[in-house]
């Protein structure tokens, strides 16, 4: 499988699940992207088209973390969940953005729960 192909079925996996999931001011979106090296996560209101809160791991507080992918997505988690009880924010809706629910998305998630994100 040639990685235009790959590229075309993560976006068509992408277009099916966003009709569904849907971010609000009070339950925002949880959205992830995955690229080869790095992971990005952001919570988003879909009502007023805005984004709340965002990181990742090219911030400038994590450019120094140390250990493996699933590692730094895991601290990723944490800090976007801890970001946002501070913000009032208790439960979100998880967009994994057709990527597929393990490894480096899954560390996210789990990260997130750690923080008291429910979803």
């Amino acid at each position: 499988m040639s990685q235009i192909d790959k590229a075309s079925r993560r976006l068509k996996i992408k277009g099916r699940s966003r009709k569904q999931v849907h971010g609000t001011e009070l339950k925002p979106r949880l959205c992830v992207y995955r690229s080869l090296s790095q992971i990005y996560a952001q919570l988003i209101d879909d009502d007023n088209g805005k984004t709340i809160i965002s990181v990742s791991s090219m911030s400038k507080e994590n450019k120094a973390l140390e250990g493996t992918k699933s590692q730094v997505c895991r601290i990723v988690g944490m800090q976007i969940g801890e970001m946002a009880k501070t913000r009032g924010i208790t439960s979100v809706v998880f967009d994994r953005n057709g990527f597929r629910y393990h490894g480096r998305v899954k560390a996210l998630a789990d990260g997130a729960r750690e923080a008291g994100l429910v979803f």
